[in-house]
Protein backbone atom coordinates (compact mmCIF):
# COMPACT_ATOMS: atom_id res chain seq x y z
CA UNK A 1 0.00 0.00 0.00
CA UNK A 2 0.84 3.41 -0.65
CA UNK A 3 0.35 7.01 1.19
CA UNK A 4 0.56 9.64 -0.23
CA UNK A 5 0.86 13.37 1.40
CA UNK A 6 -0.11 16.54 -0.02
CA UNK A 7 1.70 19.65 0.03
CA UNK A 8 0.08 20.43 3.23
CA UNK A 9 1.20 17.61 5.31
CA UNK A 10 -2.83 16.45 4.78
CA UNK A 11 -4.18 12.38 4.42
CA UNK A 12 -5.37 12.11 1.12
CA UNK A 13 -8.94 10.92 1.06
CA UNK A 14 -11.24 11.59 4.01
CA UNK A 15 -10.97 11.33 7.51
CA UNK A 16 -12.56 7.64 7.58
CA UNK A 17 -9.65 6.43 5.08
CA UNK A 18 -7.18 7.71 7.87
CA UNK A 19 -9.32 6.46 10.81
CA UNK A 20 -9.61 2.75 9.24
CA UNK A 21 -6.16 2.59 8.81
CA UNK A 22 -4.53 3.78 11.53
CA UNK A 23 -7.52 1.32 13.05
CA UNK A 24 -6.07 -1.74 11.65
CA UNK A 25 -2.39 -0.80 12.07
CA UNK A 26 -3.11 -0.11 15.67
CA UNK A 27 -4.55 -4.02 15.24
CA UNK A 28 -1.87 -5.68 13.58
CA UNK A 29 0.26 -4.34 16.34
CA UNK A 30 -1.58 -5.24 19.63
CA UNK A 31 -2.08 -8.63 18.17
CA UNK A 32 1.70 -9.35 18.06
CA UNK A 33 2.01 -9.09 14.23
CA UNK A 34 4.12 -6.43 13.97
CA UNK A 35 6.54 -7.63 16.40
CA UNK A 36 8.93 -10.82 16.47
CA UNK A 37 5.91 -13.49 15.96
CA UNK A 38 5.56 -16.14 17.65
CA UNK A 39 6.92 -19.64 18.33
CA UNK A 40 5.53 -23.25 19.13
CA UNK A 41 7.59 -24.28 22.15
CA UNK A 42 6.96 -27.98 23.82
CA UNK A 43 8.13 -29.39 26.63
CA UNK A 44 6.51 -33.42 27.74
CA UNK A 45 3.63 -33.40 24.93
CA UNK A 46 2.30 -30.19 25.93
CA UNK A 47 2.63 -26.81 23.35
CA UNK A 48 1.89 -23.29 23.87
CA UNK A 49 2.27 -20.39 21.86
CA UNK A 50 5.38 -18.25 22.72
CA UNK A 51 5.62 -14.39 21.46
CA UNK A 52 9.10 -14.29 20.95
CA UNK A 53 11.65 -11.41 22.50
CA UNK A 54 15.07 -10.85 20.93
CA UNK A 55 15.87 -7.30 21.63
CA UNK A 56 16.81 -5.38 24.86
CA UNK A 57 13.78 -3.03 24.44
CA UNK A 58 11.19 -5.75 23.99
CA UNK A 59 13.08 -7.84 26.95
CA UNK A 60 12.60 -5.14 29.36
CA UNK A 61 9.09 -4.87 29.03
CA UNK A 62 8.32 -8.57 28.76
CA UNK A 63 4.85 -8.89 29.98
CA UNK A 64 4.26 -5.71 32.51
CA UNK A 65 1.15 -4.06 32.38
CA UNK A 66 -0.84 -6.97 31.31
CA UNK A 67 -3.79 -8.48 32.66
CA UNK A 68 -3.47 -11.64 31.98
CA UNK A 69 -1.70 -14.99 30.14
CA UNK A 70 -3.42 -18.29 29.25
CA UNK A 71 -2.58 -21.71 29.83
CA UNK A 72 -1.23 -22.11 26.18
CA UNK A 73 0.69 -19.25 25.88
CA UNK A 74 3.89 -17.52 27.17
CA UNK A 75 7.12 -15.17 26.33
CA UNK A 76 9.76 -16.82 24.87
CA UNK A 77 13.57 -14.47 25.39
CA UNK A 78 16.12 -15.10 23.42
CA UNK A 79 19.21 -14.22 24.15
CA UNK A 80 22.38 -13.80 21.86
CA UNK A 81 24.83 -15.74 24.18
CA UNK A 82 24.74 -17.99 26.91
CA UNK A 83 24.94 -16.05 30.78
CA UNK A 84 22.93 -16.32 34.06
CA UNK A 85 19.97 -13.83 33.11
CA UNK A 86 17.90 -12.04 36.28
CA UNK A 87 14.34 -11.80 35.88
CA UNK A 88 12.00 -9.29 38.18
CA UNK A 89 8.25 -9.12 38.25
CA UNK A 90 8.36 -5.54 38.48
CA UNK A 91 4.64 -3.49 37.23
CA UNK A 92 3.04 -6.59 36.85
CA UNK A 93 -0.23 -7.59 37.38
CA UNK A 94 -0.37 -12.05 37.67
CA UNK A 95 2.40 -14.54 39.54
CA UNK A 96 4.02 -16.45 36.47
CA UNK A 97 6.24 -19.81 36.24
CA UNK A 98 9.63 -18.48 35.03
CA UNK A 99 11.70 -21.54 33.04
CA UNK A 100 15.30 -20.94 32.47
CA UNK A 101 16.73 -23.06 29.48
CA UNK A 102 20.46 -23.74 27.89
CA UNK A 103 21.79 -23.69 24.92
CA UNK A 104 21.27 -27.11 24.08
CA UNK A 105 17.56 -26.57 25.24
CA UNK A 106 17.10 -28.27 28.68
CA UNK A 107 16.04 -26.49 31.80
CA UNK A 108 18.22 -25.71 33.92
CA UNK A 109 16.39 -23.67 36.59
CA UNK A 110 12.11 -22.94 37.29
CA UNK A 111 11.29 -20.58 39.55
CA UNK A 112 7.50 -21.51 40.39
CA UNK A 113 4.82 -19.27 41.23
CA UNK A 114 6.70 -16.00 41.47
CA UNK A 115 4.59 -12.78 42.63
CA UNK A 116 3.82 -9.72 40.66
CA UNK A 117 5.51 -7.11 42.64
CA UNK A 118 3.92 -3.44 42.73
CA UNK A 119 6.57 -2.12 44.93
CA UNK A 120 9.96 0.20 43.37
CA UNK A 121 12.43 -2.17 44.60
CA UNK A 122 11.75 -5.60 43.36
CA UNK A 123 14.07 -8.92 43.52
CA UNK A 124 15.77 -10.56 40.58
CA UNK A 125 15.50 -13.87 40.41
CA UNK A 126 18.69 -15.43 38.81
CA UNK A 127 19.01 -19.00 37.76
CA UNK A 128 21.14 -21.79 39.46
CA UNK A 129 22.78 -21.83 35.94
CA UNK A 130 23.33 -19.56 32.84
CA UNK A 131 21.19 -19.95 30.03
CA UNK A 132 20.44 -18.83 26.48
CA UNK A 133 16.48 -18.79 26.50
CA UNK A 134 14.41 -17.89 29.55
CA UNK A 135 10.54 -19.43 29.10
CA UNK A 136 7.21 -16.89 31.26
CA UNK A 137 4.07 -19.01 31.56
CA UNK A 138 0.93 -19.06 33.48
CA UNK A 139 1.54 -19.66 37.33
CA UNK A 140 1.38 -23.48 38.27
CA UNK A 141 2.04 -24.52 34.83
CA UNK A 142 5.34 -26.11 35.53
CA UNK A 143 3.76 -28.02 38.28
CA UNK A 144 0.27 -28.38 36.39
CA UNK A 145 2.43 -30.87 33.41
CA UNK A 146 5.40 -32.27 35.57
CA UNK A 147 7.89 -30.20 34.03
CA UNK A 148 11.36 -29.77 35.66
CA UNK A 149 14.81 -29.52 35.56
CA UNK A 150 16.62 -31.65 33.12
CA UNK A 151 13.62 -31.65 30.72
CA UNK A 152 14.03 -30.85 27.06
CA UNK A 153 12.05 -28.15 25.72
CA UNK A 154 11.53 -28.20 21.64
CA UNK A 155 10.98 -24.96 19.56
Amino acid sequence: MMLNYSSAGQWPGNKLSAAVIFLLLSCLFLCGWAGAGTKKVCVKKCCIQAEVVENDADRQLGLMFRDSLAENQGMLFIFDKVDRYGFWMKNMRFPLDIIWIDAEKRIVDIKKDVPACREENCETLMPAAEAKYVLEVQSGFTDRRGIKIGDRIEF
